[in-house]
């Protein structure tokens, strides 16, 4: 049992006697359980915070499927090389034969996100004109192997934020060409 004692300091002193007076007790015991009993409730009734994920879509796991190729118009193919030190190029279409690009460009609002927003109203637009509205753009994410982690959650987030998967999709492909490589490193 919990008590709290609340004495008279103890030591005698010299002059009067007095009468002995009993201590004061004060039980702690139901203090102590109301306290464990809320701590309990507010546990229990509390949600936790859940973690976010982004939902990504995965190719099919059996190798028996048969891979069917599909034409795209190149006007909804955007192409992202992700390389080391925060490096980003983009163009848009083919790379023997891009509709824009091939440039360097930086990560946030005024770099890449600014480009696939007007590349989407372009596209959608594009799309609507031929009857196709919910035809966006793709988005083709390819890191290279001295790219950051973080880089490829950014061009992630990025997608999340334009709503490429609204409309379009993107893919990310750990595949480069020979001329992709080169033009990531600047050599072209």
């Amino acid at each position: 049992m919990a008590e709290l004692n609340t004495g008279d300091g103890g030591g005698k002193k010299g002059g009067k006697v007095r009468s002995k007076k009993s201590n004061a007790k004060v039980d702690l015991t139901a203090m102590v359980d109301l306290a464990f009993l809320l701590i309990t409730f507010f546990m229990l009734t509390t949600t936790l915070s859940k973690p976010q994920s982004m939902s990504l879509a995965l190719p099919d796991k059996d190798p028996n499927k048969d891979n069917v190729d599909m034409k795209v118009d190149e006007n909804r193919t955007m192409t992202i090389l992700l390389g080391k030190d925060d490096k980003l190029v983009y163009y848009v279409g083919l790379l023997n034969a891009p509709i824009a690009g091939p440039k360097d460009i930086a990560f946030g609002k005024d770099g890449i996100r600014k480009e696939l927003l007007s590349r989407q109203r372009s596209v959608l637009a594009y799309s609507a004109a031929l009857g196709k509205p919910k035809n966006g753009l793709i988005v083709i994410i390819k890191p290279s192997k001295k790219s950051n982690y973080k880089n490829l959650v950014d061009i992630l987030d990025e997608m999340a934020i334009v709503g490429v998967g609204d409309f379009g999709n993107y893919a990310i492909v750990p595949e480069y060409s020979p001329e992709e490589q080169k033009l990531l490193e600047g050599k072209q």
